[in-house]
């Protein structure tokens, strides 16, 4: 397969639902208007996906249908991580076999392996593909942070361990990644409210969760920035801070599931136990946001 950019605006996608069971018809509507809208690439199964309530079979099933539905007019990158190597290898490897252009892979959660249980567990994964993995350091929900160093040597052994997505909210950790590896790592950030900043030291765009709702909008948010326009990019992005912010008001997908059923994307904002529906509060507070964008 032809190596495609992995860079500017990534949808992190959500899982819909009908009847607690994963609405297909709705998952292929969701891509076709995200790639209508100029998005850059697809995530199925991530942590928006609600990957750890899904079962194997689910997995799977979702990240085939995306690609189906795609048919290769941009890069699906498959959320194959675990905290269990065995099961990460096995997830990469039939997401090789359906022809994934990437995967995304989380750093072990609970288990909280040392930095060398973490250099070992990724270097088994990318010995099951010779397609880019993206490493996926974020400490808030794993408890373990991907260490420089680890991130130097994978990327030393594995020419295709060259991308990360960064979201532990520093700025200054985008900074290091790229003071020690420069342009051999792509740093994507995995917050939308910190997309411009990180940007701004180097990044090359986001795996984004508002763009499940506002997929052109942070696409030419990240194409200003990556053509050194951060005039343009800064005013992008200081209109939609208030919804990237709103977004995260309850635990992710929550908030963004509500949004896309408000304006009729998907038909049910169901999420699955142990997530919950939005409070009428933060959902107000979510509205309104969308509101003062005309959304």
């Amino acid at each position: 397969m032809k190596l495609r950019p992995l860079t500017g605006a990534i949808t992190a996608l959500v899982t819909p639902f009908k009847n607690e069971a994963v609405d297909f018809d709705d998952l292929r509507k969701l891509t076709e208007f995200q790639i209508k809208s100029g998005i850059h690439g697809l995530v199925p199964v991530g942590t928006t996906g609600e990957s750890p309530t899904l079962s194997y079979e689910e997995h799977m099933d979702v990240i085939r249908a995306v690609i189906e539905t795609t048919r290769r007019r941009v890069p699906v990158i498959a959320g194959t991580g675990s905290n269990s190597t065995h099961e990460a290898v096995e997830l990469t490897r039939l997401s090789h076999e359906a022809k994934a252009d990437a995967m995304l892979v989380v750093a072990p959660y609970y288990n909280k392996p040392s930095q060398e249980g973490l250099f070992r567990h990724f270097a088994t994964i990318a010995e099951q593909t010779d397609r880019p993995i993206i490493l996926y350091s974020i400490p808030g929900r794993c408890g373990i942070e991907i260490s420089v160093p680890v991130v130097e040597r994978l990327r030393k052994k594995y020419s295709h361990v060259a991308y990360i997505k960064e979201a532990g909210g520093s700025v200054d950790r985008v900074d290091q990644l790229k003071q020690a590896l420069g342009k051999d790592l792509t740093v994507l950030s995995g917050d939308d409210s910190l997309t411009l900043p990180f940007m701004s030291v180097g990044a090359e765009g986001v795996i984004s969760v508002a763009s499940n709702l506002l997929p052109k909008e942070v696409a030419q948010l990240t194409l200003a920035a990556l053509a050194n326009d951060f005039a343009k990019a800064a005013k992008m992005h200081r209109k939609l801070y208030p919804v990237f912010k709103a977004l995260f008001v309850e635990p992710n997908p929550v908030p963004v599931k509500t949004a896309l059923a408000h304006a009729g994307r998907i038909s049910s904002p169901f999420v699955r136990s142990p997530l919950c529906e939005m409070s009428k509060a933060n959902e107000q507070i979510l509205i309104a946001s969308l509101q003062a964008i005309g959304k």
